[in-house]
């Protein structure tokens, strides 16, 4: 809906006339975070940041500073290798005897396990990355299944070439036959073996229901308590499928800016452009998101000061905005260079906590300047969002309490000041910095009420 506030109150006023249903759909079996109602999960990953180059040193580097820093003690706990793990050679990923990826030599040179140890020193969670499929190394070799009489060439689908960003050559897996989920199973309890607590599943689809589901049954079965992540761009027409099978799903596609990178490095990690497509993508998803599973906006690109590629404004608006959909919080800068202000910002418990409700708010403005995202709490407060979205202009806006189904006055705090704002009542009014955002909380005084019916979520 796009338009005036007089247009957006008309159409809000009978949308809010009707019961406002969160949509929820079955979750994984008990094990995981999310099945459990668990908070959407937060740490860093190193995809942003290191991109083609983890190594166990860069990795344990990261997880040090990520306890140093003190950004354990708000809830950063998973410390999570993307891509560029494993070795290649020419025919694709190299394999061990049982035809599983192997890691790097020179990158871990004493393999995941002791990364992953050493990161759970730390007192914190560790994640690995892996994309559908079977190795045509694995194929070529006609590798044995773990614990089966069964091999590689029998359960391999030749005709189908899998996604894989860094090596290729992986073919699919014809999960009709006996041996398929025995494969799946031992890679999962390898993984589970060295310590993995979070997995992410890249360069899947709704083609690849099959791998994910193997996948999803295999993790379970290891017995440890493992996360499962989809990515990227999934599909809303099977979004329940997804939190039947998984703890969280990608939305959109990468936030990472690739061509505003110089220099050969990584930076700027992201832009404006990127950060704002994820405003229709957590409208969107709103109803699929909550405790069997997290509407997943990509790593949180905060940390870094102007490295970051945002300004400080659009930080708080991708933090908040983030925060607002219940998103995983999985940091894409390099915390071993954290700025003071940025790191504020990762520190705010006020904002740690809209993300951490696990309830993904309702957009109720779309404007062309405007967008108001809004959620409400079990004990009657409310989260809402008033974003600025033209990066270069500074904006008044008017809200109106009647169109969050409010009546009479409520109490503001600013999340990100925790200023109060003072008792307002029919409407308050609000300037914003180009990009940027006023996050409040809204407290309704007691005797006040609510015009509208608005579900209150079981919660995490």
């Amino acid at each position: 809906m796009r338009g005036s506030w007089a247009a957006a109150a008309a159409m809000l006023t009978l949308a809010l006339g009707a019961a406002l249903v969160v949509t929820t759909s079955p979750g994984r079996p008990p094990g995981t975070d999310s099945a459990t109602g668990g908070p959407p999960p937060m740490g860093w990953s190193s995809w942003s940041f290191l991109r083609h180059h983890p190594t166990a040193a860069s990795i344990e580097a990261e997880a040090r500073a990520m306890k140093s820093s003190g950004l354990a003690s708000y809830g950063y706990r998973y410390v999570n290798v993307d891509d560029f793990w494993m070795a290649c050679d020419g025919t694709g990923p190299e394999v061990d005897s049982f035809g599983r990826w192997i890691p790097d030599r020179a990158a871990f040179p004493a393999g995941i396990a002791a990364v992953a140890s050493r990161v759970h020193a730390e007192g914190l969670k560790f994640g690995l990355y892996v994309t559908p499929g079977i190795p045509e190394n694995a194929v070529r070799r006609n590798t044995a299944i773990e614990g089966t009489s069964f091999t590689a060439s029998q359960i391999a689908n030749t005709s189908v070439t899998e996604v894989n960003y860094n090596c290729g050559h992986m073919y699919g897996i014809n999960y009709a036959v006996a041996g398929a989920q025995d494969y799946i199973d031992s890679w999962a309890d390898e993984f589970a073996s060295w310590g993995v607590d979070y997995v992410k599943l890249d360069g899947v689809g709704t083609w690849d229901i099959p791998d994910i589901e193997a996948w999803s049954v295999g993790l379970r079965r290891t017995g440890r308590k493992i996360l499962l992540d989809l990515s990227n761009t999934l599909a809303i027409s099977d979004a329940a499928r997804w939190a039947q099978l998984a703890d969280g799903w990608r939305t959109s596609g990468d936030i990472e800016c690739y061509s505003c990178e110089t220099d050969g490095s990584s930076y700027p990690l992201t832009d404006w452009a990127h950060v704002a497509s994820r405003f229709d993508a957590v409208a969107r998803w709103q109803p699929y998101g909550g405790p069997a599973g997290w509407n997943d906006e990509d790593s949180l690109e905060v940390g870094n000061g102007a490295d970051d590629g945002l300004t400080v404004p659009e930080r708080q608006t991708m933090m908040s905005l983030w925060s607002l959909g219940s998103s995983p919080l999985i940091l894409g800068t390099n915390l071993t260079d954290l700025t003071p202000a940025d790191k504020a910002m990762l520190e705010n418990r006020a904002v740690i906590a809209v993300d951490q409700d696990g309830i993904a708010a309702r957009r109720l403005i779309d404007g062309a300047s405007e967008q108001v995202f809004a959620k409400r709490q079990p004990d009657g407060i409310w989260y809402i969002g008033v974003f600025n979205t033209d990066p270069s202009a500074r904006r008044t806006f008017r809200v109106s309490l009647a169109q969050l189904g409010l009546s009479q006055a409520i109490r503001i705090t600013d999340l990100w000041t925790g200023r109060s704002l003072d008792v307002v009542s029919g409407s308050y009014t609000i300037t914003i910095a180009p990009g940027g955002v006023s996050l409040i909380s809204a407290r309704p005084l007691p005797g006040t009420g609510e015009t509208a019916s608005w579900p209150v979520p079981a919660g995490p």
